[in-house]
């Protein structure tokens, strides 16, 4: 058997350093590096060191994905508006699935010409999926947050619609993250003006009701309808499967087109459902003429028909948008299914999902402070406030409990996810009360799932 010192590509790697072959660059200049990854297919490029206070949030998951990231490229791919915009959701999906592909491409070609100088990078996540699937019902099942980088790379600021709006292509964009070993000459800071309009057109045009008047959010009305034939509402959907006695008793539950609707998405990739607020939001130097050209045309054409839409909206029984669709889309279908948000694998994940699923409307009437104590293979403290229609979720117990509540980690996982009795395990005392039972009643109303 031949040696390592004796092996061809050994002798190769020695003759070559023989000869004076050096390493990659350490530096890369920004004017460059910007040339190559528009020709790479970026439409907008932006960069930003590690070592950004605007990353620190998610410093720790890039380092633990590529450990020698010194800087970020933050890229945009435009989208065809009018594909976004039309009520047909085949023709929408289409353009996000493609313009998808293109970001992946763009960045395999930047990371690739990189490498051929002897830089290394990473594609920091895929856009859109895949993602971590192994950590769903655990925690954060991504990367890099694409929205936060960009914003910090100059490339735009978020609406009140949660999508980053870039000053001149609006927020008809996706957005790709490229991790690198090496510094870059002159990086990029965030701009200084938001180019939201405050319109309110988001607001009007989403079916959910998730996007608030005074810029709040509700992620779980957005979830649970936008992203019914994603993750939580594909495993929903599966357990309706399993839960049928029949065929029959399937198509009671599940409409032909549903299933059709989700055949589709797993054929061809997963659909959105709705994307209305990006569809209508008409900021970016591009976009905006029409808007300010006649407000009433753009509104009649554009922003009507996703609202006159006759469709089926996806909600959790018992939530904000379920209220909100029978008062103000009457002529949508309303269907009550499960968000898949409650099966949480952690207790970590629990809390930090509470924000997610929290309604405002159950919580009105509401003002306790609750002392979680989780034992056994999970341990962990935790305040939960609910006053004055909002949340406020804190390590540790403070304040004076108006329901203090013991539990075994496991049990209560597995009451969450609807596998064990509250009362028996009340009565096991496997979780425990201090406190009205009825404080915890009126806390799950405020999270339903």
């Amino acid at each position: 058997m031949t040696s390592l010192a004796e092996h061809r590509t050994v002798q190769a790697f020695h003759a070559r350093q023989a000869a004076g072959a050096t390493a990659g660059p350490q530096f890369l200049d920004a004017g460059w590096l910007r040339t190559l990854c528009l020709e790479a297919g970026a439409d907008d490029v932006g960069f930003v060191s590690v070592a950004s206070p605007d990353i620190v949030p998610q410093r720790d998951e890039i380092l633990a994905a590529f450990p020698a990231t010194k800087s970020l490229i933050s890229f945009v791919c435009r989208m065809n508006r009018e594909n976004i915009r039309t009520p047909q959701r085949s023709i929408a999906n289409v353009e996000f699935h493609h313009t998808g592909e293109a970001a992946n491409e763009t960045a395999r070609h930047i990371v690739t010409a990189l490498q051929d100088i002897g830089v290394r990078a990473l594609n920091g996540a895929p856009t859109g999926f895949p993602m971590e699937a192994d950590r769903w019902g655990a925690g954060r099942m991504w990367v890099v947050s694409h929205k936060p980088v960009a914003v910090a790379a100059g490339l735009g600021r978020m609406g009140i619609h949660r999508n980053v709006i870039h000053p001149k292509f609006g927020n008809f964009i996706l957005l790709g993250t490229i991790l690198v070993d090496a510094e870059i000459t002159a990086y990029s800071g965030p701009i200084d003006y938001n180019p939201c309009l405050s319109c309110k057109l988001c607001v009007a045009a989403c079916p959910t009701g998730a996007i608030g008047p005074d810029g709040s959010f509700n992620f779980s009305a957005c979830y649970t309808h936008n992203y019914r034939e994603f993750m939580g509402g594909f495993g929903d959907w599966v357990e309706t499967i399993a839960e049928s006695r029949s065929a029959k008793d399937y198509r009671k539950r599940i409409s032909d087109a549903e299933t059709v609707s989700m055949w589709q998405s797993l054929s061809f990739g997963a659909n959105y459902k709705a994307a209305y607020c990006m569809a209508v939001c008409p900021a970016g130097e591009d976009v905006i003429g029409p808007f300010l050209t006649d407000r009433k045309h753009y509104t009649d054409e554009i922003v009507e028909p996703l609202r006159a839409k006759r469709e089926t909206v996806y909600v959790t029984p018992g939530s904000d948008a379920e209220t909100y669709v029978a008062h103000r889309f009457p002529h949508k279908k309303v269907k009550r299914v499960g968000s898949g948000l409650s099966r949480q694998r952690s207790i970590r994940a629990f809390l930090a999902g509470l924000p997610l699923a929290f309604q405002r409307g159950p919580a009105k009437d509401l003002n306790a402070t609750y002392h979680f104590t989780f034992t056994g293979r999970e341990e962990a403290e935790a305040t939960v406030v609910i006053a004055n229609k909002g949340l406020r979720v804190a390590e540790g117990h403070q304040g004076k409990a108006d329901l203090s509540l013991v539990a075994d980690s496991e049990t209560w996982l597995r009451f969450l996810r609807k596998e064990a009795s509250l009362p028996v395990a009340l009565l096991s005392r496997r979780i425990r009360l201090k406190g009205s039972p009825r404080l915890l009643l009126a806390f799950g109303r405020c999270f339903p799932s």
